[in-house]
Order: C-alpha cells, then sequence, then structure tokens
C-alpha cells in the first residue's frame, strides 16, 4: 500500500482508529492528547503516539495551532491517515517540524485502503509513502 504524504517524515505505531472524525480545536485537548468530545465514540482515548485512522477530520481553520500544540508538548500521534486530505493539519504538522523539530506525519489513502488500516495492529509509513501493516 503507498499513501500520498500531506507532510514529510516517516512514522510507526499502534492504530487508533476513530468510528467519527475528530476536530482538533474543541473536541481533543493537546496537553493530554485525550479525545474530550462528549458525543465522540472513543471519547477518553488518548491519541498520543498512535498512528491516527479516520475517514476525515471536523473542524476550522484553528486546527493548525491545536495540532502544533500538540506536536509541541508531544501528544499528538505519529502520523494520522486520512481517506480526505486535511490541509489544515498538514500546515500544523509541518509548522511544528519547523519550529520544533517534532513531527507527525499526514497522510492519505484510498477509502478501501482506510478500511484495511482499521483493523491493523500496527502500521509504518516510510518517507516515501510505502504503507506496511501489521
Amino acid at each position: 500500500m503507498r499513501a500520498r504524504l500531506l507532510t514529510s517524515g516517516a512514522a510507526e505505531g499502534p492504530v487508533l482508529s476513530l468510528d467519527e472524525p475528530l476536530s482538533f480545536w474543541g473536541a481533543f485537548e493537546p496537553r493530554t492528547g485525550v479525545i474530550l468530545d462528549v458525543h465522540h465514540p472513543q471519547r477518553g482515548s488518548c491519541v498520543k503516539d498512535t498512528v491516527l485512522v479516520m475517514k476525515e477530520t471536523r473542524g476550522s481553520g484553528s486546527a493548525p495551532g491545536a495540532i502544533a500544540e500538540a506536536i509541541r508538548l508531544g501528544t499528538a500521534p505519529v502520523a494520522i491517515v486520512l481517506a480526505e486530505p486535511d490541509i489544515n493539519l498538514a500546515v500544523g504538522a509541518e509548522v511544528a517540524a519547523t519550529l520544533y523539530g517534532r513531527r507527525c506525519v499526514v497522510a492519505c489513502v484510498s477509502a478501501a485502503e482506510l478500511e484495511r488500516l482499521r483493523g491493523a495492529r500496527r502500521v509504518a509509513i516510510a518517507a516515501d509513502g510505502a504503507v506496511m501493516v501489521d
């Protein structure tokens, strides 16, 4: 499988698959990495050091600041894999890489490939976009 990388870098970690989109502004706590949204099915889950898999995000232009802050604090996922690209997350991740030297890979795959990732235990994303599933 090959992902379209929206940011540079490589990452590996356990999969956290979300049933619903997540907003990184207000539904997620950057200081802890915990999902706060009372309506989200995975409320209470921690995204820290995971490969976060979800179809799309929910949010606004404030998402770059929230994800950049989580990356700075070390509470962000190591990678976010989406079926629908999100330029806001990519911008936030690249800003964090530039300012803080920390990365969160943001990548896109097809809807069918996303379903395959949902069932994985671990995922590794190489710098060239190659995706290895365990």
